[in-house]
């Protein structure tokens, strides 16, 4: 497992107000040239998501990048959330400005393993978490975010029957917190039929119990929020689970629900388990509120990667395009969907 204390910030370079003020208007005069739609993940430098038409988890982005009416969508995040979009909107050019802003968890498995894994276990049912790429989501028979996992297993169950043989992935935390979710743990045999991919998000690698203990010790009256959605905390969901970090006070909420929670308690004291760049959002949500990072190294080296000049060269040289393939997208828009219609 990856110390997350190594894991520094990229050296993005700091531009000064006077630029982010003058590129801001330059990237907004292209977008309406373009007819292009901004999306930012909550996760993208604050400038970013400042000028971006909507932003959010990968999720909402990708139903606004299905609902837009734009030719254009700019997506502000990592590759695997453009070729969501790309799979739900084929008809529209969506762009990436920086292709090499991968993911880790994305990275853990690839086509070929789950192809090869598949062939260990026939006749189970794949459930992949969204953060994959197109070509493993194309193998996938349901996709989830870590809000909705344990829906999806239980909605499996129900319409496959309850000793359903299950490959769960790529991140094994969610997976072994779905398990505990559902109260697989105490029936060894139907656990025995849940396999557990073991790969991981190297940011929710570094978020463990002892910085929540030591941060909730130096700050008692602080709520812990975890966002289920983000990848990067299901570890910590699953010390939540297990009883590795004392469950008073903890709340795991979506986007829009921790926003939500923060807006409802303004002046509240609050610890984030997930990448730091979600109090970004929640500061403009709640200015008074009192955040505090479980881990204050906790950054998605990846996700810090675009910046305003490589948005503005984007939607000027309309580069880089992301296209999945049409017969990839066929088969992975089907997981996709299943997980949009169990919610």
């Amino acid at each position: 497992m990856q110390d997350l204390q190594v894991l520094q910030p990229p050296a993005t370079p700091e531009l000064a107000p006077e630029e982010i003020a003058s590129l801001s208007a330059e990237v907004r005069e292209l977008a309406a040239q373009r007819d292009a739609v901004i999306l930012a993940h909550n996760y993208q430098l604050p400038e970013l998501q400042d000028v971006a038409d909507f932003t959010g988890d990968s999720l909402q982005l990708s139903r606004a990048a299905a609902a837009t009416d734009a030719r254009v969508i700019a997506f502000c995040g990592v590759h695997f959330m453009a070729e969501t979009a790309s799979i739900l909107s084929p008809d529209k050019t969506v762009l990436i400005p920086d292709p090499l802003a991968g993911c880790s968890l994305s990275d853990s498995i690839t086509a070929d393993q789950l192809a090869a894994w598949k062939a260990e276990h026939p006749g189970a049912v794949v459930v992949m978490y969204v953060n994959t790429s197109a070509e493993v989501k194309a193998l996938t028979d349901y996709c989830c975010t870590s809000s909705n996992a344990v829906k999806v297993v239980e909605h499996i169950w129900r319409e496959h029957g309850p000793d359903t043989e299950i490959l769960f992935g790529p991140d094994m935390w969610l997976g072994s917190y779905v398990a505990r979710a559902t109260g697989l743990v105490e029936d060894p045999e139907r656990y025995a039929r849940f396999h557990v991919w073991d790969g991981e998000c190297h940011v929710h690698a570094g978020i463990r119990p002892d910085d929540i203990r030591r941060t909730r010790e130096l700050n008692p009256n602080a709520e812990l929020l975890i966002h289920p959605e983000c990848g990067c905390a299901t570890q910590a969901m699953e010390y939540v689970a297990s009883g590795d970090i004392d469950p008073e006070g903890v709340h795991m909420l979506s986007t829009s629900g921790m926003l939500k929670h923060v807006q409802e308690n303004p002046d509240g004291e609050f610890i984030v388990a997930t990448e730091n760049g979600m109090l970004y959002p929640l500061k403009q949500a709640a200015p008074q509120a009192n955040l505090i990072e479980a881990n204050r190294m906790a950054f998605c080296k990846y996700m810090k990667m675009i910046t305003l000049p490589k948005l503005r060269d984007s939607l000027r040289d309309l580069v880089v395009e992301v296209k999945v393939p049409e017969d990839v997208a066929e088969r992975a828009r089907v997981p996709i969907e299943r997980m949009v219609a169990i919610g």
